[in-house]
């Protein structure tokens, strides 16, 4: 469980193709804190520590994860290269003050930025979505990005907008994103389960 509050920026050291798996070296400087079977979420994708490293040009110690077909295919993942951007987030901690939402790190689809505006010093960004997913997203509710919990400001059948703060968007790779970039999308949990509650009472 997480909360969408991002803790460090990490960048792709190396990708190595392992059969339809991909094993991703991360640099980071939170890897100094890591144990091996410890869970982390990448861009809000949740995936399991499997070796820790040394010192890597930089100065920051790595890590590596290993990502299946599936979470390549559903995510991201896929067209993460050696020197991309990644936001990191340990586990939720029992007793830890909840600041974001709760986040599972489970992706629900990829969404794509379909333009990106600075308004008054913050940035305003809209994301495309598949439209079966709109019964999830409502005006000042929380949305997961990239494993970023954000309010959402519009929502309309295939698309929705978010603000990012300044500190935000430098604190994060947010601002490596340009229009046509692809983002993680999970949506709020709570949302699913009311949605799904509903449902199965046509």
């Amino acid at each position: 469980m997480f909360t969408g509050i991002v803790e460090a920026v990490g960048e792709i050291a190396s990708v190595i193709e392992e059969g339809t798996n991909r094993i991703f070296r991360i640099a980071a400087v939170t890897s100094e804190t890591l144990k091996v079977d410890q869970s982390i979420a990448h861009n809000g994708v949740c995936l399991t520590v499997t070796e820790l490293y040394e010192n890597v040009p930089g100065g920051s110690k790595s890590y590596s994860v290993t990502a299946v077909r599936e979470t390549l295919e559903k995510t991201d993942l896929g067209s993460w290269r050696p020197g991309a951007k990644v936001n990191l987030e340990r586990c939720l901690r029992a007793g830890d003050r909840l600041d974001g939402h709760f986040v599972q790190g489970h992706v629900d689809t990829v969404g794509k930025v379909r333009k990106i505006n600075e308004v008054g010093g913050s940035w305003m960004v809209e994301i495309e979505f598949p439209e079966k997913f709109k019964g999830l997203l409502v005006d000042k509710g929380s949305i997961c990005v990239n494993g970023v919990s954000l309010t959402v400001v519009e929502s309309h059948a295939d698309w929705f907008s978010v603000t990012i703060i300044p500190f935000t968007w430098e604190h994060t790779q947010f601002h490596t994103l340009k229009e046509g970039c692809p983002v993680n999308l999970e949506f709020d949990i709570l949302g699913k389960y009311i949605l799904k509650n509903f449902q199965s009472r046509d």
